[in-house]
């Protein structure tokens, strides 16, 4: 057998944080040597300073879990974090991998899927949620247009009701929105992609993905 895997688990939710720790510890490769309520436990423990995997969620009391992964990286640990949280907004996303962690899931991953993500981290991976990691894909082919292309938030929201088939009166009624006001961003949209018609914005919005099927 190879390396333990040593894991430390940071979640305020008791319930959450003894389910997490009673199956790793079942797994031959790892072991839960601490679990913690709050990263302030967690950071006087001695046992914290051991791990090679921190599971973390974003919400914890005091000192939030994208605060702490950027306490870890500051101070040197080398401990891989993945946040395990409910949030699925961009600026948590972003700002928990900008601040280091290596990956994002979220707190309905299986058990399953979450041993094989300590394990992805552990060998180098960057395990995420995959509507996380389409997310964060959407947004840099976004980042990727120039400037004045760049689709607005209005625009990918409605580029993708354009892909469900609605008319232009039912996605003004979904996004609520005038007729004339869904057909001055659909102008726009078309403009910025350089298509003539819903059927290849739609096409190119699927091939940068842009907007999901």
């Amino acid at each position: 057998m190879g390396k333990i895997i040593r894991i430390g688990i940071v979640e305020d939710n008791p319930y959450m944080r003894e389910g997490w720790e009673a199956f790793l510890d079942i797994e031959d490769d790892m072991c839960v040597v601490g679990s913690f309520e709050s990263f302030e436990d967690a950071w006087d423990s001695k046992k914290f300073q051991t791990c090679d995997i921190i599971i973390m969620d974003i919400d914890l009391p005091g000192i939030t879990g994208i605060e702490g992964v950027q306490k870890l990286k500051k101070e040197g640990l080398k401990a891989e974090v993945i946040m395990a949280t409910i949030f699925d907004d961009d600026e948590n996303i972003f700002n928990a991998l900008k601040a280091g962690a290596v990956g994002y899931l979220l707190k309905k991953t299986s058990p399953e899927d979450l041993v094989i993500a300590i394990r992805q981290a552990n060998e180098g991976g960057s395990p995420m949620t995959p509507n996380i990691a389409r997310k964060i894909i959407q947004t840099f082919h976004i980042k990727a247009l120039p400037k004045e292309d760049a689709l607005t938030g209005r625009e990918l929201e409605i580029l993708q009701e354009l892909a469900t088939g609605r008319s232009y009166a039912e996605i003004g009624k979904k996004v609520f929105l005038s007729v004339d006001g869904v057909r001055h961003h659909i102008r726009s949209i078309y403009k910025k992609l350089q298509v003539h018609s819903r059927s290849e914005a739609v096409s190119k919005g699927l091939s940068r993905n842009l907007i999901a099927v």
